[in-house]
């Protein structure tokens, strides 16, 4: 990718880097080593005087990653040439770890990009738990990424839980914290980060509610612990669930939890534009209870 602007007044050329390209000094002091930042087609220090009516050239190239590029299942829901929004299925981890190279998302999105040509790289902005599906949006270069850190973002996800609230909407505020090493869950406690999250129910059935949650806070398994600390966890989770949720999870054939990313609301962070994001996929429903997603 090429990043292009021709200038209308005098600066230093890291003037107009930071300011008018809008990228983050660390992007610039990595690229100012290279060949990469160009006045009217020279190499230039980013301490070049830049007069009106050069043109300044950034090329944004992301490096192979290390993880082997892959195809594979890539469910595409949005892309353009600074972002790519796709379908992760529950079971899929979303980076490559030590214990496993491959077959993540991030070796697919890898091996879309060498089958396309994109010298782009992995940048999510929004990170899912493995059994966790829906929506995950990804910046395809260091500068976008960075732009996306300053956007809000409001995020929706979709539950089937067992039980569920007795209102039809509000709010559960309960701080949340890692329980003693080494494990790696988190339960609700005092000492925990402040951690906020709405819902609203959107049908009930029996023993069962889906529910629409938005996290207005971002800790690790937000929405798992208050759903498990408030007494209707979400079906399918081995970790937050009861015996009771775990038992009808079983008799319902379910595979996985049932937590859906199911859409994002933001303004795109290069050209300004309302951006409205969904998945394609569900959490069961409730009439039938038709097993699946």
């Amino acid at each position: 990718m090429e990043l292009c602007h021709t200038a209308d007044r005098e600066g230093r050329l890291s003037s107009f880097l930071l300011g008018e390209l809008k990228m983050s000094s660390g992007l610039m002091n990595k690229l100012k080593w290279g060949d990469g930042i160009r006045v009217n087609g020279v190499p230039q220090r980013t301490n070049f005087p830049v007069k009106p009516g050069d043109v300044i050239t950034v090329r944004l190239d992301e490096e192979e990653p290390e993880y082997p590029a892959q195809e594979g299942p890539l469910e595409i829901l949005y892309e353009d040439g600074d972002l790519l929004a796709v379908d992760k299925p529950a079971g899929m981890l979303i980076h490559p770890s030590r214990s496993r190279n491959e077959g993540t998302l991030a070796n697919y999105v890898a091996g879309y990009y060498r089958a396309t040509g994109q010298k782009s790289a992995f940048h999510p902005m929004t990170r899912l738990d493995r059994d966790t599906f829906g929506i995950v949006l990804l910046a395809k270069n260091a500068r976008v990424h960075w732009l996306l850190q300053n956007v809000p973002v409001r995020k929706t996800y979709h539950a089937l839980v067992y039980g569920g609230p007795e209102e039809d909407a509000g709010i559960i505020d309960a701080p949340i914290a890692r329980r003693p090493l080494p494990s790696l869950l988190r339960c609700v406690s005092p000492e925990g980060k402040p951690s906020v999250t709405e819902f609203s129910v959107l049908e009930r059935q029996e023993k069962l509610c889906k529910l629409a949650l938005r996290p207005v806070t971002g800790r690790t398994h937000q929405l798992r612990v208050h759903c498990a600390c408030m007494g209707f966890p979400i079906l399918g989770d081995p970790q937050y669930g009861t015996p009771e949720s775990l038992d009808l999870s079983a008799e319902l054939g379910l595979g996985s939890q049932m937590l859906c990313a199911k859409a994002l609301e933001l303004i795109h962070p290069v050209t300004g534009a309302p951006l409205t994001l969904e998945s394609e996929m569900h959490v069961v429903p409730l009439p039938g209870l038709t097993a699946g997603v």
